[in-house]
């Protein structure tokens, strides 16, 4: 047993010393080194160029974002110009036929103290 591990030991420690053998080395030059400085170099350009890109980015969405808040007040504004233009319009509108109409059912009321036929039609219509 004690021979058979000895020469499983052996026969192992020697593959792998063959294989260390086997391999091959890539020397590592200048030119690899001066190529890998260049490649840096280039993605630390474009890093920067990215951030910038990032940068515009982000002033061009606070403008958007103004720009949208601006015109939102606007249409809202609007609106409610809109809205009171309309209250008072119509108050304006109405307060000269409020008048006229107060005064006619006043000369009718007149009249029908001595017409019981026109002074019945206004009991019929609530107006007397």
């Amino acid at each position: 047993m004690k021979r058979l591990f000895l020469l499983l030991s052996f026969f192992s420690i020697t593959l792998c010393l063959t294989a260390q053998d086997q391999q091959i080395v890539v020397p590592y030059t200048l030119a690899d080194r001066d190529r890998a400085i260049r490649a840096e170099a280039r993605l630390e350009s474009l890093e920067n160029r990215m951030n910038d890109i990032q940068t515009q980015m982000n002033r061009i969405e606070s403008k958007f974002d103004n720009y949208f808040m601006w015109g939102f007040g606007m249409v809202l504004l609007s609106i409610f110009g809109l809205i009171g233009f309309i209250v008072y319009d119509r108050r304006t509108t109405l307060a000269p036929v409020e008048g006229k109409t107060e005064r006619i059912i006043k000369a009718l009321r007149e009249r029908a103290e001595k017409d019981p036929i026109l002074m019945e039609a206004l009991k019929n219509t609530a107006l007397w």
